[in-house]
């Protein structure tokens, strides 16, 4: 089958567990580094879906691969290639799709609980996480608004819109792909920030979300887990 492309637009913010898993099922995949001044592929025929990572910059600044690669995934929707994106890759999604992009009311940093709504298509991809609060880690300001014929399926106490889904296409505001190898990387690189806020309830110290990994990453994973497996049904093999 035609590989997986992961667009990743920082070093640091790698696929991490979404690619375990993708090896985990034999699904090849192929790296596309942005941050590296990669090109932007013109089109999707050479790949059986687009996966978009985090990264620090906002959807609404003036980088020349944004519209590049706004236009790769409305090219993807118009040709049923399925889509999945993580923080910045569910903002680049929502705004591609008619959505806006905005400054989130706080900064939401650590882990944290998120609602699973209970509709059709929540439980088509939550599972037994629909209507049930689930496990996730966060690391944004800004959030994304619900795009025109899609489905909101995850919320939580600082950020309304965590998750959207629109036919086979998953846009997620929360980050269910890190390993704690990629926690200790950002807490060393963006320390500083979180503890600018550490006194808000929205943001953990970095040291209170090492801690909790062998607690919360496993209630994580089940949740990653979930969702991956809805969305590889959709690659074409």
């Amino acid at each position: 089958m035609l590989p997986v492309a992961i667009f990743r637009h920082a070093p640091v913010e790698g696929p991490g567990y979404f690619a375990i898993f993708l090896e985990q099922h034999g699904i090849p995949w192929r790296l596309v580094a942005i941050d590296a001044g990669e090109p932007v592929p013109a089109a999707v025929d050479s790949f059986s879906g687009l996966c978009f990572m985090g990264g620090p910059m906002s959807v609404n600044d003036p980088l020349p691969w944004i519209e590049p690669v706004c236009a790769l995934i409305r090219d993807a929707v118009a040709r049923d290639v399925p889509l999945i994106g993580h923080c910045l890759g569910g903002q680049l999604m929502s705004k591609a799709l008619g959505g806006e992009v905005t400054r989130n009311p706080v900064r939401e940093i650590g882990w944290g609980l998120a609602g699973g709504e209970d509709n059709a298509v929540a439980r088509h991809w939550l599972g037994g996480f629909a209507g049930h609060p689930c496990t996730v880690f966060h690391w944004h300001g800004e959030t994304f608004s619900i795009p025109p014929g899609a489905v909101r399926l995850l919320a939580s106490r600082h950020c309304a819109n965590q998750m959207f889904a629109v036919g086979p296409h998953l846009a997620m505001q929360c980050h269910v792909e890190m390993t704690p190898e990629m926690i200790a990387a950002w807490c060393a690189q963006w320390g500083d920030e979180v503890l600018a806020r550490a006194d808000r309830p929205s943001v953990q110290p970095p040291e209170l979300m090492q801690q909790e990994i062998p607690e919360r990453l496993p209630e994580m994973r089940r949740l990653s887990e979930q969702l991956y497996s809805v969305w590889i049904q959709g690659l074409a093999r």
